[in-house]
């Protein structure tokens, strides 16, 4: 779907703006702070943002990466999450147009994104954003597809397939192969996308993950433990099934026939 050059701007400032609310999630959820006291500010001066300070990617560029009184610099994690949010924005805008299910799977991209550079960073998957997001996409699929009854199924068996790999693997190696939050992200996924979409998430994720295992092994760079935390991989799985799974599924089916 093409969309006109006012759809393109409301959907690209509106990314920005909330790709910038999303750092601040990323940064405070973690250590269990507010999101909205106090304001936006520098973590290693303390130094308060003034709003010209604070232009998602702008101001970012014009500070050349460093902060305005101490001059440490500031993550490129701050631009590169505001830009990857305006850009599933616009991508959910291409692939949905302005229907109620853009708000739906916009909603989701944002979850998806948080936890991708939350657990990238600290190996966690906060339960602030996953039960909320169970809750949430069940709800959602009251009125919007893909229905209750595909949401729940995808829920219960997005949870229960982690737990049954996790339990399996303690079993059989008395080490924690999964985590809880891992299990309770698939839920959320299954949720929102329904049970065809927790699947198609869970083989791309699978398969990446395991990519990136052997590029890791093949390195010498430690063993599969040293891997990308499995969320990372949830997150891009969920993505690309929110945008695309219909048509994934639809090709995997066609090969049979």
């Amino acid at each position: 779907m093409t969309l006109d050059t006012p759809e393109l701007v409301i959907l690209v400032l509106l990314g920005l703006a909330v790709g910038s609310f999303l750092n601040v999630c990323i940064h405070r959820l973690p250590r269990r702070q507010s999101l909205v006291s106090p304001g936006s500010r520098c973590p290693r001066c303390g130094y308060g943002l003034r709003w010209f300070d604070n232009i998602p990617v702008v101001s970012y560029v014009l500070l050349r990466g460093r902060c305005r009184k101490c001059r440490e610099p500031i993550p490129v994690r701050y631009p590169a999450v505001e830009l990857a949010t305006m850009a599933l924005f616009v991508a959910n805008g291409a692939v949905f147009g302005w229907t109620p299910l853009l708000a739906a799977r916009v909603v989701f991209a944002c979850a998806m994104v948080a936890l991708f550079a939350i657990d990238l960073e600290h190996h966690l998957l906060p339960d602030a954003i996953t039960l909320p997001g169970v809750a949430v996409g069940l709800a959602l699929g009251l009125v919007l597809p893909p229905g209750l009854k595909d949401a729940l199924i995808g829920a219960l068996a997005g949870g229960g397939v982690l737990w049954l790999i996790g339990e399996a693997y303690y079993r059989y190696s008395g080490h924690e192969g999964m985590g809880g939050g891992d299990v309770k992200m698939l839920a959320m996924i299954g949720a929102f996308l329904g049970w065809p979409g927790m699947l198609v998430t869970l083989v791309l994720s699978s398969i990446a993950g395991s990519l990136v295992g052997v590029i890791v092994i093949a390195a010498k760079r430690g063993g599969m433990k040293y891997a990308l935390p499995y969320g990372t991989f949830l997150a891009l799985g969920a993505l690309a099934a929110s945008l695309s799974g219909d048509r994934i599924v639809e090709w995997y089916i066609g090969l049979y026939r």
